[in-house]
């Protein structure tokens, strides 16, 4: 007995210590809350944070595009060189020489040789010309040497046809294009909270509902009982009770579940799993504070969508530029100096101009310039489908508020129509089935103000993200003449 009070101790002691875990555990959060840890600590806001530090480092990084370019370079190299060397006309300059040079002092020696100077002569020149005979007439050297050369370069352009201004101004481009796919990027993640926030709050008010109609029919399912027992209805209008009952509960099961599927997806979208309680509830404003042509006039200068497409034609400009300037011819000076003992240096300027590369340069400049065109096009059309919606959204927005004022006077009907149908069937001037119908358009109405209030907050949710001004959605919630639906 001991042992098994102590057991039991403990599991109490277990289960009490789990309910206040959960307790502390479980959060409270407003959608202001909401969106500012979803805007700081999502994934999506880390991965285009990177990728516009990355393109800004990336235009930072062009910015000495054009100055002198310095390289060191080391050249390690062996090489074998044979060359074959002519000497014949060596060979006869030589015998020529000689032979002139040996007649010219045997003639200075005339008079003292008398006649034996010419056949001296012609045995001197035999005696060259056998001796310069016995030279090749060709020789082959063969050159081999190991070189470590270590040199600095230096190259500059002169004139690239603006290439180098136009690669700079794309990469500034790219860099403004990354901060509006960031902030595009921002939009469309406020507009997922919103949907994902409210409609937990939308999942939470049909599960109310649904319980509002289960205690209800509960309530109506015993009074029967009682009036069954007493003889003043049939078992038939009794279980009339039964059959709504039953029905009310499964639809509370199904609500129970929406409701818990809602709320998981909020707290996976936020990273989180303790989310249990939303304190901002669906609202409908009762003033419409936009007007439509203003609306219609000003989205291009808000949209990040529609500014990030004229960034793309801006780019595409740009193609055009670099494609034109490729046609031209480039300069540039160079030079060089040898790091060892030799000291060899040189300098100098280069031009280069392109005959032929088997690319048709002026098929590339019409290409880019219809890649121009078909950007300003699909900006024109993206202009006409964010019309479409935001006057569509602007007139479900009001709608939604016409219908939230016929929902409350209809609210009051239906509360004051079930109580007449409960006292008429107390005094048996009433069936069951009007008060089980009455009792169902009561519940179908709390339901229907929600899905309204729901239907306004993503009408007014869908036109801020058309109009590019979504981050301004809180200021909606706490207007006056705003109605919360609790």
């Amino acid at each position: 007995m001991q042992k098994s009070a102590e057991a039991a101790r403990r599991g109490a002691l277990f289960t009490a210590s789990m309910l206040f875990s959960s307790i502390c555990l479980a959060q409270s959060i407003s959608y202001q809350q909401a969106e500012q840890n979803a805007l700081r600590d999502s994934y999506t806001t880390q991965a285009h944070q990177a990728l516009q530090q990355a393109s800004q480092l990336e235009a930072e990084a062009l910015k000495g595009l054009g100055l002198p370019r310095v390289d060191f370079n080391v050249r390690a190299y062996a090489f074998h060189n044979e060359l074959d060397v002519p000497l014949g006309a060596l060979k006869n300059n030589l015998e020529q020489t000689l032979s002139n040079g040996v007649s010219s002092k045997i003639d200075e020696w005339q008079g003292t040789l008398g006649s034996a100077a010419d056949p001296l002569k012609d045995s001197l020149n035999q005696t060259i010309h056998d001796g310069v005979g016995l030279i090749p007439d060709s020789s082959q050297v063969v050159l081999e040497d190991q070189v470590i050369r270590p040199t600095v370069s230096i190259t500059m352009p002169l004139y690239t046809g603006g290439l180098t201004s136009i690669a700079k101004e794309a990469a500034n481009l790219k860099a403004q294009r990354s901060q509006l796919n960031s902030r595009q990027q921002q939009d469309l993640q406020r507009f997922e909270l919103i949907q994902a926030y409210f409609n937990a709050q939308l999942q939470k008010q049909l599960l109310a509902s649904s319980q509002f109609n289960l205690d209800a029919m509960q309530a109506h399912y015993r009074n029967a009982l009682k009036l069954e027992q007493q003889g003043f209805i049939s078992k038939g209008q009794r279980m009339q009770f039964e059959v709504a009952r039953n029905n009310a509960e499964r639809a509370h099961q199904n609500a129970d579940a929406g409701y818990k599927s809602s709320l998981f997806q909020l707290n996976n979208l936020l990273q989180s799993s303790q989310i249990t309680d939303l304190t901002t509830p669906l609202f409908v404003n009762s003033a419409q504070n936009l007007a439509l042509n203003n609306l219609l006039k000003s989205f291009p200068e808000h949209s990040a969508l529609i500014q990030k497409m004229q960034m793309d034609t801006r780019l595409a400009n740009a193609n055009v530029k670099a494609q034109n300037a490729a046609k031209k011819p480039s300069l540039f000076a160079f030079g060089e100096y040898s790091l060892d003992d030799k000291q060899n240096w040189i300098v100098g300027v280069g031009a280069r101009y392109n005959l032929f590369s088997g690319i048709d340069k002026s098929k590339n400049v019409q290409a880019a310039e219809l890649q121009r065109y078909a950007s300003e096009l699909m900006t024109e059309r993206a202009k006409q489908e964010i019309e479409s919606v935001i006057y569509a959204s602007y007139s479900e927005a009001a709608a939604a508020q016409q219908s939230d004022q016929l929902l409350q006077r209809n609210l009051k009907a239906a509360q004051e129509n079930l109580r007449i149908q409960e006292l008429s069937f107390k005094e048996d001037m009433g069936t069951a089935a009007q008060v089980i119908d009455a009792q169902n358009a009561l519940s179908g109405l709390k339901s229907e103000t929600a899905l309204n209030a729901y239907k306004y907050v993503m009408s007014l949710a869908a036109l801020l993200q058309s109009h590019g001004s979504i981050e301004q959605f809180q200021t909606y919630i706490n207007q006056p003449n705003t109605r919360y639906v609790r």
